[in-house]
Protein backbone atom coordinates (compact mmCIF):
# COMPACT_ATOMS: atom_id res chain seq x y z
CA UNK A 1 0.00 0.00 0.00
CA UNK A 2 2.62 2.41 0.95
CA UNK A 3 4.39 1.40 -2.61
CA UNK A 4 1.65 2.49 -4.14
CA UNK A 5 0.64 5.62 -2.33
CA UNK A 6 4.43 6.47 -3.27
CA UNK A 7 3.83 5.82 -6.73
CA UNK A 8 1.02 7.70 -6.95
CA UNK A 9 2.72 10.87 -5.39
CA UNK A 10 5.83 10.11 -7.64
CA UNK A 11 3.38 10.64 -10.63
CA UNK A 12 2.09 13.71 -9.58
CA UNK A 13 4.78 15.34 -8.67
CA UNK A 14 6.23 14.42 -12.10
CA UNK A 15 3.35 15.66 -14.19
CA UNK A 16 3.41 18.58 -11.90
CA UNK A 17 7.06 19.59 -12.59
CA UNK A 18 6.91 19.02 -16.22
CA UNK A 19 3.84 21.38 -16.59
CA UNK A 20 5.96 24.01 -14.76
CA UNK A 21 9.02 23.21 -17.13
CA UNK A 22 6.65 23.92 -20.08
CA UNK A 23 5.45 27.26 -18.94
CA UNK A 24 8.83 28.57 -18.60
CA UNK A 25 9.46 30.50 -20.95
CA UNK A 26 13.62 31.06 -21.96
CA UNK A 27 13.53 34.68 -23.97
CA UNK A 28 17.43 35.22 -25.75
CA UNK A 29 18.31 38.58 -25.83
CA UNK A 30 21.04 39.68 -27.56
CA UNK A 31 23.14 42.95 -26.79
CA UNK A 32 26.54 44.65 -28.24
CA UNK A 33 27.00 46.48 -25.52
CA UNK A 34 29.33 45.56 -22.21
CA UNK A 35 28.07 43.87 -19.75
CA UNK A 36 29.87 46.27 -16.66
CA UNK A 37 28.10 49.22 -18.06
CA UNK A 38 24.70 51.15 -17.66
CA UNK A 39 22.90 49.69 -20.29
CA UNK A 40 24.10 45.78 -19.55
CA UNK A 41 23.43 46.80 -15.60
CA UNK A 42 19.75 47.82 -16.66
CA UNK A 43 19.46 44.21 -18.82
CA UNK A 44 20.10 42.01 -16.01
CA UNK A 45 17.69 44.35 -13.78
CA UNK A 46 14.95 43.61 -16.15
CA UNK A 47 16.15 40.19 -16.62
CA UNK A 48 15.71 39.58 -12.49
CA UNK A 49 11.79 41.79 -13.13
CA UNK A 50 10.58 39.86 -15.09
CA UNK A 51 11.34 36.99 -13.34
CA UNK A 52 9.74 37.94 -10.34
CA UNK A 53 6.68 39.63 -12.26
CA UNK A 54 5.97 36.16 -14.00
CA UNK A 55 6.81 33.74 -10.82
CA UNK A 56 9.75 32.62 -13.17
CA UNK A 57 7.85 32.06 -15.79
CA UNK A 58 9.47 34.13 -17.84
CA UNK A 59 13.28 34.44 -18.00
CA UNK A 60 15.60 36.52 -20.04
CA UNK A 61 18.63 35.20 -21.00
CA UNK A 62 21.07 37.94 -21.59
CA UNK A 63 23.84 37.77 -24.44
CA UNK A 64 26.05 40.78 -24.29
CA UNK A 65 29.22 41.57 -25.29
CA UNK A 66 28.85 41.39 -28.77
CA UNK A 67 28.92 37.26 -28.48
CA UNK A 68 26.33 37.18 -31.17
CA UNK A 69 27.69 39.17 -33.56
CA UNK A 70 26.81 42.75 -35.48
CA UNK A 71 23.72 44.01 -35.22
CA UNK A 72 22.36 42.96 -38.75
CA UNK A 73 23.34 39.17 -37.93
CA UNK A 74 21.84 39.96 -34.90
CA UNK A 75 18.56 40.63 -37.24
CA UNK A 76 18.90 37.60 -38.83
CA UNK A 77 19.07 35.60 -36.10
CA UNK A 78 15.75 37.28 -34.68
CA UNK A 79 14.39 36.53 -37.74
CA UNK A 80 15.05 33.01 -37.12
CA UNK A 81 14.42 32.68 -33.54
CA UNK A 82 17.42 31.94 -33.17
CA UNK A 83 17.63 34.53 -30.40
CA UNK A 84 13.85 36.43 -29.67
CA UNK A 85 15.31 39.88 -28.71
CA UNK A 86 18.34 42.21 -28.91
CA UNK A 87 19.06 45.80 -27.96
CA UNK A 88 19.89 47.66 -31.43
CA UNK A 89 21.07 51.04 -32.25
CA UNK A 90 19.07 53.26 -34.78
CA UNK A 91 21.16 51.73 -37.37
CA UNK A 92 19.50 48.15 -36.74
CA UNK A 93 16.56 49.32 -36.25
CA UNK A 94 16.82 51.32 -39.65
CA UNK A 95 15.95 47.42 -40.99
CA UNK A 96 12.84 47.22 -39.39
CA UNK A 97 11.44 51.07 -39.68
CA UNK A 98 13.48 53.02 -41.88
CA UNK A 99 11.76 56.07 -40.68
CA UNK A 100 14.18 55.54 -37.63
CA UNK A 101 17.44 56.63 -39.09
CA UNK A 102 15.83 60.17 -40.27
CA UNK A 103 16.18 61.10 -36.73
CA UNK A 104 20.01 60.87 -36.90
CA UNK A 105 20.49 62.72 -40.08
CA UNK A 106 23.32 65.17 -39.17
CA UNK A 107 22.34 68.30 -38.00
CA UNK A 108 18.27 68.24 -38.39
CA UNK A 109 18.41 67.79 -34.36
CA UNK A 110 20.40 70.40 -32.71
CA UNK A 111 20.37 69.27 -28.69
CA UNK A 112 18.58 67.54 -26.03
CA UNK A 113 15.50 70.22 -26.05
CA UNK A 114 14.97 69.70 -30.00
CA UNK A 115 15.60 66.35 -29.80
CA UNK A 116 12.78 65.78 -26.49
CA UNK A 117 10.23 67.85 -28.79
CA UNK A 118 10.51 65.90 -31.73
CA UNK A 119 9.77 63.06 -29.73
CA UNK A 120 6.93 64.02 -28.49
CA UNK A 121 5.52 63.07 -31.78
CA UNK A 122 7.67 60.50 -33.51
CA UNK A 123 8.42 58.01 -30.71
CA UNK A 124 4.77 56.62 -30.25
CA UNK A 125 4.81 56.77 -34.14
CA UNK A 126 7.92 54.74 -34.29
CA UNK A 127 7.10 52.59 -32.00
CA UNK A 128 3.58 51.42 -33.42
CA UNK A 129 5.28 50.97 -36.60
CA UNK A 130 7.67 48.57 -35.40
CA UNK A 131 5.00 46.65 -33.49
CA UNK A 132 2.95 46.31 -37.02
CA UNK A 133 5.39 43.98 -38.10
CA UNK A 134 6.70 40.99 -37.23
CA UNK A 135 8.53 42.93 -34.03
CA UNK A 136 7.37 44.20 -30.70
CA UNK A 137 9.31 47.86 -29.19
CA UNK A 138 10.04 46.78 -25.37
CA UNK A 139 11.65 50.23 -24.61
CA UNK A 140 12.80 52.53 -26.86
CA UNK A 141 15.61 55.57 -25.39
CA UNK A 142 17.64 58.49 -26.27
CA UNK A 143 21.27 56.86 -27.09
CA UNK A 144 23.42 60.03 -26.80
CA UNK A 145 25.00 62.04 -29.75
CA UNK A 146 27.45 61.58 -32.32
CA UNK A 147 30.12 63.81 -32.07
CA UNK A 148 33.56 64.63 -34.26
CA UNK A 149 36.98 63.65 -33.09
CA UNK A 150 40.12 64.07 -35.40
CA UNK A 151 43.69 64.50 -35.17
CA UNK A 152 43.50 67.97 -36.38
CA UNK A 153 41.45 70.73 -34.41
CA UNK A 154 37.54 70.85 -36.57
CA UNK A 155 35.64 74.09 -36.29
CA UNK A 156 34.07 74.44 -39.79
CA UNK A 157 33.74 72.24 -42.48
CA UNK A 158 36.53 72.97 -44.50
CA UNK A 159 38.55 72.09 -41.52
CA UNK A 160 37.69 68.19 -41.27
CA UNK A 161 37.45 68.33 -45.84
CA UNK A 162 41.06 68.25 -45.28
CA UNK A 163 41.36 65.01 -43.09
CA UNK A 164 40.03 61.49 -43.95
CA UNK A 165 37.24 60.54 -42.08
CA UNK A 166 36.44 56.61 -41.11
CA UNK A 167 33.59 55.17 -41.41
CA UNK A 168 32.03 51.76 -40.67
CA UNK A 169 30.78 49.36 -43.29
CA UNK A 170 27.84 49.03 -40.75
CA UNK A 171 26.58 52.73 -41.23
CA UNK A 172 26.00 53.55 -44.87
CA UNK A 173 23.73 56.00 -44.68
CA UNK A 174 25.76 58.50 -42.57
CA UNK A 175 28.65 57.53 -44.87
CA UNK A 176 26.74 58.60 -47.70
CA UNK A 177 25.54 61.81 -46.04
CA UNK A 178 29.12 62.94 -45.29
CA UNK A 179 30.53 61.62 -48.86
CA UNK A 180 27.34 64.07 -50.52
CA UNK A 181 28.94 66.80 -47.94
CA UNK A 182 32.07 66.50 -49.72
CA UNK A 183 33.91 64.56 -47.25
CA UNK A 184 37.04 62.33 -47.01
CA UNK A 185 34.98 59.61 -46.25
CA UNK A 186 37.31 55.73 -45.67
CA UNK A 187 35.02 52.58 -44.85
CA UNK A 188 37.28 50.62 -42.35
CA UNK A 189 36.32 47.74 -39.88
CA UNK A 190 35.47 48.49 -36.77
CA UNK A 191 37.79 45.80 -34.75
CA UNK A 192 40.44 47.87 -36.84
CA UNK A 193 39.71 51.51 -36.70
CA UNK A 194 42.78 52.30 -33.72
CA UNK A 195 44.91 50.49 -35.97
CA UNK A 196 44.05 52.87 -38.77
CA UNK A 197 43.73 55.86 -36.85
CA UNK A 198 47.68 55.13 -35.56
CA UNK A 199 48.09 54.14 -39.42
CA UNK A 200 47.27 57.52 -41.02
CA UNK A 201 44.80 55.89 -43.08
CA UNK A 202 42.29 57.66 -40.92
CA UNK A 203 42.19 60.98 -39.41
CA UNK A 204 39.11 61.69 -37.87
CA UNK A 205 35.69 59.95 -37.21
CA UNK A 206 32.25 59.93 -36.02
CA UNK A 207 31.34 58.44 -32.58
CA UNK A 208 29.71 58.58 -29.46
CA UNK A 209 31.32 59.99 -26.70
CA UNK A 210 30.96 56.93 -24.54
CA UNK A 211 32.64 54.60 -27.37
CA UNK A 212 35.51 57.12 -27.93
CA UNK A 213 36.49 56.83 -24.41
CA UNK A 214 35.93 53.26 -23.87
CA UNK A 215 38.32 52.08 -27.00
CA UNK A 216 40.44 54.67 -25.89
CA UNK A 217 40.35 56.64 -29.27
CA UNK A 218 41.25 60.17 -28.29
CA UNK A 219 44.49 59.31 -27.49
CA UNK A 220 45.28 59.43 -31.46
CA UNK A 221 42.00 61.85 -32.36
CA UNK A 222 42.77 64.49 -29.18
CA UNK A 223 40.00 67.04 -30.29
CA UNK A 224 36.36 67.10 -30.41
CA UNK A 225 34.13 69.64 -32.22
CA UNK A 226 31.47 70.73 -29.77
CA UNK A 227 28.88 71.26 -32.94
CA UNK A 228 25.95 67.77 -32.16
CA UNK A 229 26.42 65.90 -35.45
CA UNK A 230 23.17 63.70 -34.53
CA UNK A 231 21.31 61.84 -31.95
CA UNK A 232 20.72 57.92 -31.98
CA UNK A 233 18.57 55.98 -30.54
CA UNK A 234 18.61 52.49 -28.76
CA UNK A 235 15.78 49.80 -28.26
CA UNK A 236 14.96 46.59 -27.17
CA UNK A 237 13.21 44.74 -29.58
CA UNK A 238 11.67 41.27 -29.33
CA UNK A 239 10.10 39.28 -32.71
CA UNK A 240 6.57 38.95 -32.19
CA UNK A 241 6.58 35.26 -32.40
CA UNK A 242 8.43 35.54 -28.50
CA UNK A 243 5.77 38.19 -27.48
CA UNK A 244 3.29 36.55 -28.59
CA UNK A 245 4.22 33.37 -26.90
CA UNK A 246 4.18 35.48 -23.68
CA UNK A 247 0.95 34.61 -21.21
CA UNK A 248 -1.31 37.67 -21.94
CA UNK A 249 -2.31 38.04 -18.63
CA UNK A 250 1.67 39.08 -17.89
CA UNK A 251 2.32 41.72 -20.79
CA UNK A 252 1.22 44.70 -19.39
CA UNK A 253 3.28 44.80 -16.67
CA UNK A 254 6.12 43.70 -18.70
CA UNK A 255 5.83 46.49 -21.13
CA UNK A 256 5.56 49.01 -18.20
CA UNK A 257 8.51 47.12 -16.27
CA UNK A 258 10.74 47.69 -19.67
CA UNK A 259 9.50 51.23 -20.33
CA UNK A 260 10.47 52.37 -16.88
CA UNK A 261 14.11 50.40 -16.83
CA UNK A 262 14.29 52.26 -20.46
CA UNK A 263 14.31 55.43 -18.89
CA UNK A 264 16.66 54.73 -16.31
CA UNK A 265 18.81 53.52 -19.40
CA UNK A 266 18.00 56.85 -20.56
CA UNK A 267 18.97 59.28 -17.73
CA UNK A 268 22.07 56.99 -17.05
CA UNK A 269 23.77 57.43 -20.57
CA UNK A 270 22.98 61.31 -20.78
CA UNK A 271 25.58 60.97 -17.40
CA UNK A 272 27.69 58.96 -18.56
CA UNK A 273 27.68 60.49 -22.05
CA UNK A 274 29.27 63.84 -19.87
CA UNK A 275 31.36 61.87 -17.76
CA UNK A 276 33.13 60.48 -20.79
CA UNK A 277 33.75 64.06 -22.30
CA UNK A 278 34.98 65.03 -18.49
CA UNK A 279 37.51 62.20 -18.14
CA UNK A 280 39.08 62.84 -21.53
CA UNK A 281 39.45 66.46 -21.03
CA UNK A 282 41.75 65.82 -18.03
CA UNK A 283 43.89 63.08 -20.24
CA UNK A 284 44.27 65.64 -23.00
CA UNK A 285 41.14 66.13 -25.15
CA UNK A 286 40.70 69.22 -26.73
CA UNK A 287 37.17 70.80 -27.05
CA UNK A 288 36.67 72.53 -30.41
CA UNK A 289 34.24 75.14 -28.83
CA UNK A 290 32.42 76.05 -31.90
CA UNK A 291 30.70 79.89 -31.86
CA UNK A 292 27.35 80.09 -33.71
CA UNK A 293 28.57 81.41 -36.73
CA UNK A 294 30.73 78.10 -37.32
CA UNK A 295 27.61 75.62 -36.32
CA UNK A 296 25.76 77.56 -38.80
CA UNK A 297 28.33 76.72 -41.80
CA UNK A 298 27.47 73.01 -40.73
CA UNK A 299 23.94 73.44 -40.92
CA UNK A 300 24.25 74.86 -44.62
CA UNK A 301 26.26 72.68 -45.37
CA UNK A 302 23.90 69.73 -44.99
CA UNK A 303 21.06 71.82 -46.16
CA UNK A 304 22.44 71.77 -48.97
CA UNK A 305 22.63 68.44 -49.66
CA UNK A 306 19.49 66.94 -47.84
CA UNK A 307 17.28 67.15 -50.71
CA UNK A 308 19.09 64.59 -52.29
CA UNK A 309 19.15 62.34 -49.65
CA UNK A 310 15.43 62.03 -49.43
CA UNK A 311 13.75 58.59 -50.28
CA UNK A 312 16.98 57.11 -50.32
CA UNK A 313 19.09 57.63 -47.46
CA UNK A 314 16.61 59.22 -45.18
CA UNK A 315 12.91 58.87 -45.03
CA UNK A 316 10.93 62.34 -46.67
CA UNK A 317 7.89 62.05 -44.99
CA UNK A 318 9.84 61.97 -41.85
CA UNK A 319 12.14 64.59 -42.52
CA UNK A 320 9.18 66.96 -43.44
CA UNK A 321 7.63 66.29 -40.07
CA UNK A 322 10.74 66.68 -38.12
CA UNK A 323 11.54 69.54 -40.07
CA UNK A 324 7.90 71.05 -39.43
CA UNK A 325 7.84 70.27 -35.49
CA UNK A 326 11.56 72.07 -34.87
CA UNK A 327 10.34 75.21 -37.07
CA UNK A 328 7.59 75.31 -34.92
CA UNK A 329 9.67 75.06 -31.67
CA UNK A 330 12.38 77.25 -33.07
CA UNK A 331 10.17 80.05 -33.46
CA UNK A 332 8.83 79.78 -29.96
CA UNK A 333 11.76 80.09 -27.81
Amino acid sequence: MKKKTFLIVYLVLSVCFEAAAQRRITIKLASMVPENTPWGAALNKLSAEWSAATNGEVRLQIYANGTQGSEEAVLQKLNMNAIQAAVLTSFGLNRIAPETLTISCPFLIRGDDELVEVLKTLKPELEAKINSGNYYSLAMVRGGWVRFFSRNPVFVPADLKRQKVGTFPSEPELAQAFRAMGYQVVNVDEKRLLVALNGGSVDAIYQSPIAVAAFQYFGIAKNMASVNIAPFMGAIVLNKHAWESIPERYRGELARISRRIGNEIETSLLQLENDAIATMTKHGLVVNAINAQQAQQWYDDMSRVAPALLGTTFDRATYTKIEEILKKYRSEK
